[in-house]
């Protein structure tokens, strides 16, 4: 995993010195169970984010694309594509935009893959972790 750090070179829709104290970060929620993404958009979106949602890689993907996220949590276990290929494909895209993988299975954190991320947190009922996570890698 990289190390979470204040140094990091943001693309123009990015947060870090480009953000200004007006405009929230933007985080991508992507997860296939819609529970989640409403529980995830109501806890961030009551932290001051700007919380956009995507239940697959295709719909993760344009947003991503468009520049329009500061930081994406994305699980792991996803119909059609897996978490894992998207992670591949959100660094080809941009290889700093930071990446939080939030599964519910432990097992993933070995695989070679999600080395990419820049954080592996285990799901929980608790959102405090992710919370921290968040912000230590959007400076919010």
């Amino acid at each position: 995993m990289k190390n979470v750090s204040n140094e990091r070179n943001f693309a123009p829709y990015h947060t870090g010195q480009n953000r200004t104290q007006m405009t929230p970060p933007a985080i991508l929620v992507v997860d296939d169970e819609e529970h989640m993404l409403r529980l995830y958009e109501k806890e961030l979106s009551e932290d001051g984010y700007q919380v956009k949602t995507a239940t697959g890689a295709e719909d993760a993907l344009k947003i991503a694309q468009n520049g329009q996220v500061d930081l994406v949590v994305l699980d792991i276990k996803l119909e059609g594509k897996n978490g894992l290929e998207i992670l591949s494909d959100f660094r080809r895209i941009n290889k700093d935009l930071p990446i939080i993988l939030n599964s519910a299975y432990s097992t993933y954190k070995s695989d070679f893959q999600s080395w990419l991320a820049d954080a592996y947190l285990v799901k929980s009922s608790n959102l405090e972790e992710l919370k921290k996570t968040i912000r230590e890698l959007v400076n919010f």
